[in-house]
């Protein structure tokens, strides 16, 4: 949860000096060429130049015992911290006095709010001592913004104390305060520690009834809270199987009061309720494809997985594209229509690969298939003439067109850049319609190269709670390069080909799209899960993801 003032200071860094649980966030918001450190405690990481990859490692690490400086500006910079007891690079200091002295602009970014971090202050301390100009800019503290995710309000209209506290610091006095406060106290701890957090504050005062939350993993989709009392969150945490457990030390929030109340929590708990909470979702499409939808399913709660299965290359013979461009500048073609993503693309490379922009378009009527084809053509500069007031297809493209008048058309010609392995539909349809087309291969899609081991297995498996098919070659094309999806996965497909495809692949599909539009099948989808959602709910299940839940398994349910 970024502040608009830090992205934009992310926006104009030279250099970004980050905590590791906030570079994979903070570095989408850089320009290229930014100079990346990852202050990862166990080592001291080379910075790397370039555009960063979100969620690509930033910088190699070095063998123990061979420290090797940074250079930064031609300067060496030793990023090991001179301080006892400060990790390696944990300061940062160093690396911001000689980016900085160097004329570089440097973000530090650390995770929640500057004012909470331990180290914040001695670091800007340094900047002052050196004459180096700073700027804080105030972000969500995890004490703050972690409840909020998990539906606790801190304070209401009766108003409450509110204490944050750091367990792993927190003395004798501290807990005895807090036990004789009838305030919100919101706790830092780990997982292994909330038990004997809560026996502190049992023994020194509070309830044992005192209600209490406590969050792991907040503000992200792995996030899952526990609702219990001071004197059950132990057996709490090991009836969920939670503890004991190798992750024991992982951090969480606690928070412990009257507005953590079980009964609260349900009407508060936006972000968990999310009808895809934590669905793992397969998108295969092609990277450009795939953004939109993945967004789409993000804001639905799900993780989207995006597997490339088609690869766009251009046409193996570029005249017939190279001549129909130049119809275009020279008054050859009345309409142009464009059926995909992919064809915008490709017209505008060629543009630009002649000097040309979207005033080449002056005077010819443009079509587009449907809406994300549109948006693309007027990121362009082109805003279409024609997109299908029905099904954005290549039928309902056809529904809308007008046939060809001699008195009203000076020329009868359609320039269509299209896949290789582009139906006919469109073409005849024209024809039919008294045009003539140039039916012209623009790119040409291939196999992708199968998916990592890793993620072929959770395809095989039923590791992937959803799929979603956005057209028969993605279905033919997944299957194989990856093999076929578990059948506890959900199958969604984006329209009735799609499905059927699906269904001569042996696969279940469980959702279609009311239409074929991406967006369209991440709503489709949403539906589904949160139809899902209601049924456990009523039945008094627990809410679990489909890759949580085995055909065949042995379900044991207790009745009190």
């Amino acid at each position: 949860m970024l502040t608009l003032r830090a992205v934009e200071a992310l926006a104009t860094a030279d250099v970004l000096i980050a905590e590791p649980d906030v570079l994979d966030v903070v570095r989408g918001h850089t320009r290229a060429g930014v100079t990346v450190w990852d202050t990862a405690a166990d080592r001291a990481e080379a910075p790397v130049q370039g555009e960063a990859d979100l969620g690509a490692a930033t910088s190699e690490g070095r063998p123990a015992g061979t420290p090797q400086p940074a250079v930064i500006d031609g300067r060496a910079v030793d990023g090991a911290s001179k301080t006892a007891g400060v990790p390696a690079l944990r300061d940062a200091a160093h690396l911001v006095m000689a980016a900085a002295q160097g004329g570089r602009r440097v973000v530090r970014a650390v995770v929640g709010d500057p004012g909470f971090d331990t180290c914040a202050a001695e670091e800007m301390l340094v900047c002052a001592a050196g004459g180096v100009p700073f700027e804080v800019v105030p972000g969500v503290a995890t004490a703050v913004g972690v409840p909020a995710y998990a539906g606790v309000p801190l304070r209401d209209a009766q108003g409450a104390d509110v204490r944050i506290i750091d367990a792993r610091t927190a003395g004798e006095r501290c807990w005895m305060e807090l036990g004789a406060s009838d305030g919100t106290a919101v706790v830092s701890a780990t997982l292994d520690t909330v038990a004997q957090m809560a026996s502190e504050l049992v023994s020194a005062g509070r309830k044992p009834d005192t209600p209490l939350t406590v969050t792991v993993a907040g503000t992200t989709t792995r996030q899952r809270t526990w609702t219990a009392t001071l004197g059950t969150i132990a057996q709490t945490l090991k009836q969920a199987k939670v503890l004991p457990s190798a992750d024991g030390g992982r951090p969480v929030i606690a928070v412990v009061g009257e507005r953590s109340a079980a009964a609260q929590r349900d009407r508060l708990s936006w972000f968990e309720s999310k009808p895809l909470f934590g669905w793992k979702v397969l998108v295969p499409r092609t990277k450009e494809q795939a953004a939109s939808l993945s967004d789409q399913l993000r804001s639905y709660g799900a993780v989207p997985h995006e597997v490339p299965t088609i690869a766009v290359e251009p046409p193996r013979t570029p005249q017939q594209m190279e001549r129909a461009v130049k119809g275009l500048v020279t008054g050859r073609y009345e309409w142009i229509a464009f059926t995909s993503v992919n064809a915008v693309k490709a017209v505008r490379e060629k543009f630009e690969e002649y000097g040309l922009d979207a005033r080449a378009f002056a005077g010819i009527k443009v079509a587009a298939v449907g809406e994300q084809t549109a948006e693309a053509l007027i990121a362009f500069g082109v805003k279409p003439d024609l997109v299908p007031s029905g099904e954005q297809s290549a039928a309902g493209l056809l529904e809308d067109w007008p046939p060809y008048d001699p008195v009203f058309d000076p020329i009868d010609r359609v320039f269509l850049p299209r896949a290789d392995i582009a139906t006919e539909t469109l073409v005849a349809g024209l024809i039919e319609l008294g045009w003539e087309v140039d039916d012209v291969t623009a790119y040409r899609t291939v196999r992708a190269s199968p998916p990592p081991a890793e993620t072929r297995e959770a395809i095989k498996g039923g590791g992937f709670d959803a799929v979603l098919f956005t057209s028969s070659s993605t279905v033919r094309n997944l299957v194989g390069i990856a093999g076929k999806p578990h059948n506890v996965t959900v199958i969604a497909c984006i329209g009735p080909a799609t499905a059927k495809t699906a269904q001569e692949h042996g696969l279940r599909v469980d959702v279609m799209a009311p239409e074929p539009s991406v967006l369209k099948l991440a709503e489709a989808l949403a539906d589904f899960g949160a139809g899902r959602r209601d049924a456990a709910v009523e039945a008094g299940d627990p809410v679990t993801r489909p890759s949580e839940r085995r055909p065949g398994a042995r379900r044991r349910r207790t009745t009190t």
